[in-house]
């Protein structure tokens, strides 16, 4: 049953969303809801854990510290920091489930390093995330200390206030763990950022390669299975039939002719040969010149960007193009792409009844991924009945 105090949120449920998604809690109320139960539970769970904690901390760095005049001194301590980490991500995923504080999980150290030993002890030793977290399990126990010696009496003698109680104190655990569990920087989020833009990158190529492995399959291949077989059976009866046998060639010249045409599409769908040859006006123009809606194109750039950008650009654009034809019911569209600093431009707009969105089917979800893997941004308005302008923007990275 669904708890009426509730507050719903986007992140419900989602232990990788951001500190400033975070739900908001109800507010304290005399009568016990579920959040302050799951607030008690945390405050009276938090004194036997930081006992744990603060052991290992302390031992860890005393016995570090007083080994430092042997070899094993520093290993202890880089290797004592890497298990911090794992106090640290159960603490986050305690505070996820009592407290609802969604930070995410700082970037992982690499198990295996380039530069043998001493790059894993540097490696180890300079670890912020490491340090933060012992950091945090010593200043906890006094911390924990106090507020199990209030909570516990609390619950027998102050039972009108508790909730507010609770509330306080939990407030208090909750910019602590903000402030010394969260990534340690912006470089930390960002590594985190493109380790999911990788998964996006892999996923979106192997999707590609299973659409051409099937396109080959059931398009081309299989006309030149029929072909070579239609040309064997000609060759029988060349002498026996020549007049069936000329039909038979006569069918085989029009195979050739439609694999070689599969062919073509399926070789544009992977890279234009206009695209290489001519750039990206070209193509553009090539894309634009097979839409069902006249299109505009204009393209105001002082040189060709990279192939990669330059082949992305020209997908997205076709992809939206196709947008166009099939969903807009448009009567015109333009396209336009410019250079602006170290950003390629693309702007692609429709008089069309509107109302695109990221979550319809249209594709463009697809897009806004794949953007967003290379740096990029994907940006859509389409209120209802006023067409819709789509903006995407690129680095921009100069041609090999």
């Amino acid at each position: 049953m669904t708890d009426p105090l509730h507050v719903p949120d986007a992140t419900d449920g989602d232990p990788g969303s951001t500190d400033a998604d975070r739900p908001v809690l109800p507010p304290a109320r005399f009568a016990l809801d579920r959040h302050t139960w799951k607030e008690i539970a945390y405050l009276l769970s938090s004194f036997p854990l930081s006992i744990v904690g603060f052991v290992y901390a302390v031992t860890m760095l005393a016995l570090g510290a007083g080994l430092t005049v042997t070899v094993i001194g520093l290993p202890l301590i880089a290797g004592g920091l890497r298990g911090a980490r794992l106090l640290g991500r159960a603490e986050r995923a305690r505070a996820r489930a009592l407290l609802d504080v969604r930070i995410d999980e700082p970037s992982p150290l690499p198990v295996r390093n380039a530069g043998g030993f001493f790059a894993w002890l540097w490696n180890g030793l300079k670890d912020p995330v490491g340090w933060r977290t012992v950091l945090y399990e010593v200043i906890r126990l006094p911390w924990s200390v106090l507020t199990f010696a209030l909570m516990l009496p609390s619950l027998l003698v102050l039972w009108p206030v508790l909730p507010f109680i609770a509330r306080g104190l939990a407030n208090a655990d909750r910019a602590m763990i903000r402030a010394l569990l969260s990534p340690s920087d912006e470089l930390e989020q960002r590594i985190a950022e493109l380790e999911s833009d990788r998964g996006v990158v892999v996923d979106t190529a192997a999707a590609d390669l299973r659409r051409i492995e099937r396109d080959l399959h059931d398009g081309a291949q299989a006309r030149l299975v029929n072909l070579a077989m239609g040309l064997g059976l000609a060759k029988e009866k060349l002498l026996e039939d020549p007049d069936a046998a000329a039909l038979m060639v006569d069918e085989a010249h029009g195979e050739v002719k439609l694999a070689l045409q599969e062919l073509r599409d399926l070789a544009r769908g992977i890279h234009p040969a206009v695209l290489t040859d001519r750039g990206l006006d070209a193509a553009l123009s090539s894309v634009a010149a097979r839409c069902t809606v006249p299109v505009k194109v204009t393209a105001d750039l002082p040189a060709r960007p990279a192939e990669a950008i330059e082949g992305i650009a020209y997908f997205t654009v076709s992809e939206l193009l196709q947008n166009i034809s099939k969903h807009s019911r448009a009567t015109q569209a333009s396209v336009d792409v410019w250079r602006s600093g170290d950003r390629l431009m693309l702007q692609v707009q429709d008089d069309g009844r509107g109302g695109a969105s990221l979550d319809k089917g249209t594709g463009m979800a697809g897009l806004a991924e794949r953007l967003g893997a290379v740096d990029g941004l994907f940006v859509v308005d389409s209120p209802e009945g006023a067409g819709t302008t789509v903006t995407a923007e690129l680095p921009w990275r100069d041609r090999g």
